[in-house]
């Protein structure tokens, strides 16, 4: 490639590539926005938690805790902690977050438990569909809410 050619190209490209970045930066969501996406799925996990609950403690339903737990497992696996970008500390998304503020200052600790939801999660769902023991599926399901209960005692304040 000659000189001129690459002076052209050069300056060409950086601004290119500057103007997809501002433009990518322009349409970043508001905090608001990234806060009620967190508060949605974790409304999602809620819901098949109690499904799987409602059809582990009475007549098993494999059907349900198979449905219940791949859902778990899509919500987990779903990049759930790039909803916890700065400027999310506090506001409102759908009602007061309540997120603590030691979440944002211990992101080590935030990663930690999240990849342990994650794993237990995609377990469980390995369980529930490759099992007819209802015992086992419940152990799994206490190993998956043990995750939730870690994270909310570290991270989540009072409702």
């Amino acid at each position: 490639m000659n000189k001129r050619f690459k002076n052209l190209i050069a300056p060409s490209l950086a601004v290119v590539i500057l103007a997809a970045s501002a433009g990518a930066w322009a349409d970043a969501p508001k905090p608001e926005k990234l806060i009620q996406w967190r508060q949605s799925a974790y409304k999602v996990v809620e819901w098949n938690v109690a499904r799987i609950k409602a059809a582990i403690d009475g007549q098993y339903n494999k059907s349900e805790v198979i449905t219940a737990a791949n859902t778990i497992a899509a919500v987990a696996n779903s990049g759930l902690g790039t909803l916890y970008t700065p400027g999310t500390e506090e506001g409102k998304g759908w009602h007061d977050t309540n997120a603590k503020p030691e979440l944002f200052k211990d992101r080590a600790r935030f990663n930690d438990l999240s990849n342990n939801f994650s794993k237990e999660a995609a377990e469980l769902a390995k369980v529930a569909a490759s099992s007819s023991d209802a015992a086992a599926v419940k152990e799994q399901f206490g190993k998956l809410t043990r995750t939730c209960k870690a994270c909310h005692d570290d991270f989540k304040g009072k409702d």
